[in-house]
């Protein structure tokens, strides 16, 4: 096996990845007519009102509000479920700073708590644990596009009456038990910055079969107006969240791609999963049987140091990009993020809550911690590839590893 091609030998992947993000004619031809339309704003348009009801029965939802990104998605959905000053919400302390900033920017308190060992998505064990008379709400991440366990998540929310919001910005049309994810709970957020797995640069959607959420959600997205009422009404707090007509028509053109795309990452992660599988050392997120289809956001796999001559993660990444391989970066612990360690997190709460003591910011999270140091990441677009392009990634986790005592 030739040497690494971080000391000069040859890459392991001799053939490029597919390009992200994907476009053609479609994408094209909608920018165009929105150009020559003059229409460009949302309100009067008519691309954006499309994407939305199309996305919306994509994943059987009722309705959908699309906004300006995916963090907006979950301060929206935060607003549509009556969160507010004083109150608390689960969130997973393995995840994007957003899951939890939403519901500081509505005033409540995002309490961490630990993920599973296995698929990394919030442990539903430990959101019961988590439960005080003021818990309004728990926001599960579908991590790396892999649901959380829906059947504990939604018994658990209805036992207690809490709202259950699906953070789905890594898992557009994942599915659990053969039915795509975001309606499961009150709502469902995505996320269609470019990273994701269809995009417009930037965007975001709501998604939901709650009549009241649904016109509590679009007012606040909308300066506080509502359907069919004076356009200088304004009823609630609200901002403007609205999707600009430009990335509606772009979003309407990845929609008909994403079914195929989620078909084909699905398929070749599981050959990754097989492939990896063979190899001592690294153990692949598993799929719950119960995920009848994995959106592929990411390819999340623990590596061993014990298994690799006991390089670091950060080794085995830096020898992983020279082989061709790309990677995307995991996720820090939540409550180690700087606004939580130095209490700026404070400013946003009810008075209570800014002087109580917060266990979350000395408690123990093993698997968040593991995951956030030890855990890998392959972003989507590798999976567009085919066959050879996993054989590829393989080989270069092989050559990696019959060389780890000179990365060490």
């Amino acid at each position: 096996m030739s040497a690494l091609a971080l000391f000069g030998g040859e890459r392991a992947k001799t053939k490029p990845f597919p390009q992200w993000p994907q476009y053609d004619t479609r994408e094209e031809e909608a920018l165009k007519e929105v150009l020559h339309s003059r229409v460009w704003w949302r309100t009067p348009g008519t691309k954006t009102l499309a994407f939305e009801r199309e996305f919306a029965d994509f994943h059987g939802a009722k309705y959908g509000i699309a906004v300006t990104n995916g963090t907006h998605a979950i301060e929206i959905a935060m607003e549509g479920c009556g969160v507010g000053l004083g109150d608390e919400v689960i969130v997973p302390d393995y995840t994007f700073v957003a899951t939890a900033s939403a519901v500081l920017f509505a005033g409540a308190l995002p309490v961490m708590v630990d993920v599973l060992p296995d698929t990394y998505c919030i442990d539903p064990d430990a959101v019961e644990a988590a439960i005080t008379p003021r818990t309004k709400a728990i926001i599960a991440v579908h991590m790396g596009g892999h649901p959380a366990d829906l059947d504990r998540l939604v018994a658990i929310a209805q036992h207690h009456r809490l709202a259950l919001i699906e953070d789905s910005s890594h898992a557009h049309a994942s599915e659990w038990r053969g039915k795509r994810i975001g309606t499961f709970g009150l709502a469902g957020t995505f996320s269609f910055q470019s990273s994701k797995l269809m995009t417009a640069g930037e965007g975001g959607i709501v998604v939901t079969n709650d009549d009241e959420f649904e016109r509590q959600a679009r007012s606040a997205h909308d300066c506080g107006r509502l359907p069919g009422e004076w356009f200088y009404s304004h009823y609630h707090y609200g901002s403007n969240y609205r999707l600009s007509e430009w990335q509606g028509a772009v979003l309407c053109a990845q929609l008909t791609r994403l079914d195929d795309q989620t078909a084909l990452r699905h398929r070749n992660g599981r050959l990754l999963d097989q492939m990896l599988g063979e190899i001592e050392g690294i153990t692949p997120q598993t799929l719950d049987p119960r995920c009848t289809r994995n959106g592929q956001y990411a390819y999340i796999f623990h590596v061993d140091p014990s298994a690799f001559a006991g390089i670091s993660t950060a080794r085995f990444i830096e020898a992983m990009d020279a082989e061709g391989i790309p990677h995307q970066a995991s996720y820090p612990p939540v409550h180690r993020l700087d606004v939580f360690q130095n209490g700026e997190y404070r400013k946003r709460l009810h008075p209570d809550h800014a002087q109580a003591e917060h266990t979350f910011l000395q408690q123990s999270f093993p698997n968040t911690e593991r995951a956030a140091w030890e855990a890998v990441w392959i972003p989507q677009y590798a999976f567009l590839g085919d066959e050879d392009d996993m054989q590829e990634i393989a080989q270069a986790f092989r050559k990696i590893q019959a060389h780890a005592a000179e990365l060490a």
